[in-house]
């Protein structure tokens, strides 16, 4: 029979404590905790009740873990991320469970989503959550089971594996193609609105209009002027509109361009390091509806590629 001191007290008391001495305030940690922060503190002294020593210490603003407490909070981090392996484990049997997946929106609503069906159809009993926030994702703090992940790869400690590279390319609706500023060479831009994606994460890797139109050897473009977007599938739902030439980039566009909905004017693409990649942790990829999941995605990305090798051949 166990000592009374050996009682565990409430998990939730727990997790509140280990969230606040992680993030260094009570508001941050009800925000990711999802509840109010006077539960949050609610929580805290009634564990500082029950254990009998004072947990948390303040510092100008923010709030540390006290002397007392400091030596366990590495123990507690650890303990609970066992307990959501343990989880992910229980979730990941072949079939009656919901995948959570973890992709970025233009990736999801222009690729993934149209392709969805065809996994249900082969795997009726798996449901699918997409959660399109942005942010890095803490596998061992979040129900995400998998996640596909925009960067040039390197996941330490991760399986990952890549979906696709990145090429940039211009895009535009099929009628700017014709009519009274013709898109034949790629000198035409000047007369044509530019769709820029500001992409949030920018660096050295990410290609641009300004890049491109070195590339091509145009001068005389300002390469800032047109539409600006946070959001790539934003940006080429205003080149199929007609509102000006966008960079497109493989996976985004290859469903536009075998619908007609977009085309290419100029055959010049822009190579990058960037790609997509599959991340999950290594004890699920290989197991139960991961595992279906990372399968038929490898396989559709394959299939994806071979439309872009076609659509290559046929000019």
């Amino acid at each position: 029979m166990a000592r009374s001191n050996d009682r565990l007290p409430s998990l939730n008391a727990l997790r509140a404590f280990e969230a606040v001495a992680r993030l260094g305030s009570l508001t941050r940690a009800a925000e990711e905790l999802h509840v109010t922060t006077a539960a949050v503190s609610h929580q805290i002294k009634g564990l500082e009740a029950d254990l009998g020593v004072k947990l948390l210490r303040r510092e100008g603003r923010e709030v540390l873990p006290s002397e007392a407490a400091e030596p366990a909070l590495q123990a507690l981090n650890d303990g609970f991320d066992l307990l959501h392996q343990a989880v992910r484990r229980i979730r990941a049997r072949p079939s009656g469970r919901t995948l959570t997946i973890s992709i970025a929106p233009s990736l999801a609503s222009l690729w993934l989503i149209p392709r969805l069906e065809r996994f249900s159809a082969a795997h009726p009993g798996i449901g699918i959550l997409l959660d399109t926030k942005w942010g890095r994702t803490d596998f061992a703090r979040s129900p995400v089971d998998l996640a596909v992940r925009y960067g040039s790869g390197g996941y330490p400690g991760y399986f990952h594996q890549q979906l696709f590279y990145e090429e940039f390319f211009p895009v535009c609706a099929p009628r700017l193609l014709e009519g009274e500023h013709p898109l034949r060479r790629p000198e035409d831009l000047r007369r044509h609105s530019l769709i820029h994606v500001d992409y949030v994460n920018a660096d050295e890797n990410w290609r641009d209009w300004p890049m491109w139109l070195e590339a091509a050897g145009v001068t005389g473009i300002d390469p800032e002027q047109g539409l600006h977007f946070y959001q790539s599938d934003l940006g080429l739902r205003a080149a199929v509109a007609g509102q000006g030439v966008a960079l497109g980039t493989t996976a985004l566009v290859v469903d536009l361009l075998e619908q007609q909905a977009l085309v290419r004017p100029f055959e010049l693409s822009l190579e990058s390091p960037l790609g997509y990649y599959i991340v999950c942790p290594e004890d699920s990829a290989r197991r139960g509806a991961v595992a279906a999941f990372i399968e038929w995605v490898m396989a559709e990305a394959a299939e994806s590629w071979a439309a872009v090798r076609r659509m290559a051949e046929a000019g």
